[in-house]
């Protein structure tokens, strides 16, 4: 696959799983005691599904090298922990808890740094994933921490904090993700080591 298909490959998957995770979050936030059963299993596939695009993303070798910079680690933790939501979903609604609060808290952690990284580029909306990357990550901290005893409190917060999350993808694709047609990154990096290597 050249780099291009494996860019629109990646930014599309990005944008498909965001969306994604916008609806099972409207879905928690409307009906938090019908989907509480179905919460693991439903999050395991969406999380897996997920670091298999971020995987794709990392090796896309877009542009900048902004949105996907941390996204092997990243891919690999989600393939990890939506494995173990998937098979030990007997556990569900506290397990899925923690599990996507530390997720998210993290991934909010990380977007903060892409965020300043696109100010360093020159990226004008940088501000949007930063404000965003500081809420969505506020909001996994308190998932972790599981402030209300209430399940149904924990899974409309657990929804909130999946569109969150799911809208912080889509603008960070959005905004730090450039395909130029004809794009050949690999090449180019080929040729500034061989200039490194000269001089």
């Amino acid at each position: 696959m050249c780099s291009v298909k494996a860019i629109k490959a990646a930014k599309t998957g990005y944008i498909v799983m965001s969306a994604v995770l916008c609806i099972l979050g409207i879905m928690l936030i409307a009906a938090p005691e019908f989907f509480a059963p179905l919460i693991a299993k439903i999050c395991g596939i969406a999380l897996a599904v997920f670091g298999l695009v971020k995987l794709i993303g990392y090796f896309s070798k877009d542009l900048f090298r902004l949105a996907f910079q941390f996204d092997l680690a990243s891919g690999i933790l989600l393939l990890i922990l939506g494995a173990i939501m998937i098979f030990k979903s007997d556990h569900a609604v506290a397990f899925a808890g923690i599990v996507l609060g530390v997720y998210i808290l993290v991934d909010g952690l990380l977007k903060i740094q892409i965020a300043l990284d696109a100010r360093q580029f020159g990226i004008g909306r940088w501000w949007l994933i930063f404000a965003t990357a500081v809420l969505t990550g506020t909001l996994g901290f308190l998932l972790v921490l599981r402030p209300a005893e209430s399940a149904e409190i924990f899974m409309i917060l657990s929804g909130i904090s999946l569109l969150s999350e799911g809208i912080l993808n889509l603008i960070t694709v959005l905004l730090a993700v450039r395909i130029i047609r004809h794009q050949k990154p690999d090449q180019i990096d080929a040729q500034s080591y061989k200039i490194e290597d000269v001089l």
